[in-house]
């Protein structure tokens, strides 16, 4: 079976993510002296925890070659579900559970659609994105969630040992996605379906279980990334979420997980977070507008597929397979 996981260690590729990293940092403190400040640090990596979130859960998906288009929309609905609880004076902690448990729900909404429904993945996500958008208009009526109040946090930018709270929830859902990888069979079941998932059903592998709890995971994870999404921002505009599908599933795949499924790298996902965060942030200070950083992350998906399908490892008239 040709079925890999990358979680410790760094290979080539990974080692190329990270000296891309290495020399971005060079070339955009030289461009612009406010990008290698501290304080600059610490937003890039404040705005890689919602995405580093979503990005281990697409990494699980695109693993078992299955694909989500409508996550950064989850995300979005979770962050609303946080904000309308906090606007309404509910207790800072149930609004922080508020996130996970409406993505975790949204989360098996998709994966009822997907593997339930039988419906392809890239239609049934594609479908429930457009739902989801009219859910997002509807429940914030045209106008933004602002001013909430600051005790979501003051929760979760506290420091316990001199770390931050998103630092610690970061390594834990990352040790997580490790251990469900590595040490339990869980891990070999979902690269045996995203390298052939027939063959793995033949083998006795519970398909349809592990499909399913894979979208339900991706969605809690998109749940945690809205509640800090809101405690970082302290806001909810009717945009929310728009690019995030995208930007993860160019991180992930920058990082080396298969679009096809069979192969993934948790170690690639988050250097491919933190160079997409750095290359959007240097962007930013420069000058560039914000449209065309997406225009560069939409860029760099294609030129990594680009290589992938030149390289042979690609082969895209199994697509339609792969995304089921």
């Amino acid at each position: 079976m040709n079925a890999s996981v990358r979680t410790i260690g760094l290979n080539g590729r990974e080692l190329l993510l990270l000296a891309a990293c290495a020399l971005a940092i060079v070339v955009f403190s030289i461009a612009a002296p406010a990008f290698g400040t501290p304080a600059n640090a610490a937003t890039i990596l404040r705005n890689s925890v919602e995405l580093l979130l979503i990005g281990l859960g697409m990494t699980f998906i695109l693993a078992m070659g299955g694909i989500d288009v409508s996550i950064g929309i989850v995300m979005g609905l979770a962050a609303i579900a946080v904000g309308k609880l906090l606007e309404g004076g509910a207790p800072v902690p149930i609004a922080a559970l508020a996130g996970p448990l409406a993505g975790m729900a949204l989360g098996l909404i998709t994966a009822a659609v997907v593997v339930l429904g039988r419906i392809p993945a890239i239609v049934g996500t594609l479908g429930l994105l457009g739902v989801y958008r009219t859910a997002i208009f509807v429940a914030l009526g045209g106008q933004w969630l602002s001013g909430l109040p600051t005790g979501l946090t003051e929760l979760l930018y506290a420091r316990p040992l001199g770390i931050p709270v998103s630092a610690w929830i970061i390594a834990i859902a990352y040790l997580a996605a490790w251990l469900a990888l590595r040490r339990t069979p869980y891990g070999p079941h979902l690269l045996a379906i995203g390298n052939a998932e027939e063959k793995a059903r033949l083998s006795g592998i519970a398909v349809t279980r592990v499909r399913f709890a894979t979208f339900v995971a991706s969605g809690f994870l998109a749940g945690v990334a809205a509640t800090f999404y809101v405690a970082t921002y302290r806001n909810v505009e009717m945009s929310i979420g728009s690019t995030l599908a995208l930007d993860a599933i160019a991180a992930v795949v920058l990082g080396g997980t298969s679009i096809l499924g069979g192969r993934c790298s948790l170690i690639g996902t988050v250097l491919g977070v933190l160079l997409l965060r750095i290359l959007q942030n240097g962007l930013l200070l420069i000058g560039v507008p914000s449209l065309w950083q997406t225009v560069v992350t939409g860029a760099l998906l294609i030129g990594v597929l680009g290589m992938e399908a030149a390289a042979g490892r690609l082969k895209f008239s199994s697509i339609g397979q792969a995304a089921r």
